[in-house]
C-alpha cells in the first residue's frame, strides 16, 4: 500500500510540474517571435513526452497487479521461498536457483501467461529489472491474447 501512495504522490507532483511547464512553453509561444515560438514548442515537448511516459507507466503497473489479483485468486502466485541476510537483502543464490525452476517452467509451458508472471518475478528477485519488465510485458501480452510466438 505504501508503494501505491508513493507512486500517486509522485505521479501528482509530475502532473502539476507538466502543467507549470506547458503554461511556460503556450506563454512562449504566445510572445509570436520565432525564437520563442521555437522555445516555446521545445518546451512543450517535454511535458507531453513525460505524460505519454507517466500513462504507459501506469498503464503497465495496473495490468500487472490485475494479473497478480487473477493468480492469487486462483492460488498461482509464486510462494517466497527465498533465503534473506541478516539485513533482508535476498541471497543472489538462492534467487539464481528459483530463477531456474521458473525459467525451466517458462520454457515447458511458453504460452502460458501465469509462467511468465512467475518468471518476471524471478528476474526481478535476481535484480534484472529490465528483464522483468520484458517478461510481465509478456504475461500481459498473452492473457490479453496479443502476444507473438518467437
Amino acid at each position: 500500500m505504501r508503494a501505491k501512495i508513493t507512486y500517486f504522490t509522485l505521479a501528482a507532483v509530475l502532473i502539476v510540474y507538466f502543467v507549470l511547464v506547458g503554461t511556460r512553453g503556450y506563454m512562449l509561444i504566445r510572445e509570436g517571435t520565432l525564437l520563442t515560438v521555437t522555445f516555446g514548442v521545445a518546451v512543450l515537448i517535454l511535458p507531453a513526452i513525460g505524460l505519454w511516459f507517466l500513462w504507459h507507466t501506469t498503464q503497465f503497473a495496473r495490468k500487472a497487479n490485475l494479473l497478480a489479483a487473477e493468480l492469487e485468486a486462483e492460488g498461482g502466485l509464486p510462494v517466497d521461498e527465498l533465503v534473506r541476510t541478516p539485513g533482508g537483502r535476498i541471497d543472489r543464490d538462492s534467487a539464481d536457483e528459483v530463477f531456474a525452476r521458473r525459467r525451466a517452467e517458462t520454457e515447458d509451458t511458453p504460452d502460458d501467461w501465469r509462467s511468465w508472471f512467475r518468471l518476471a518475478v524471478a528476474y526481478h528477485d535476481a535484480r534484472d529489472t529490465p528483464r522483468a519488465r520484458k517478461a510481465m510485458q509478456h504475461a500481459i501480452a498473452l492473457r490479453d491474447g496479443r502476444a507473438v510466438r518467437a
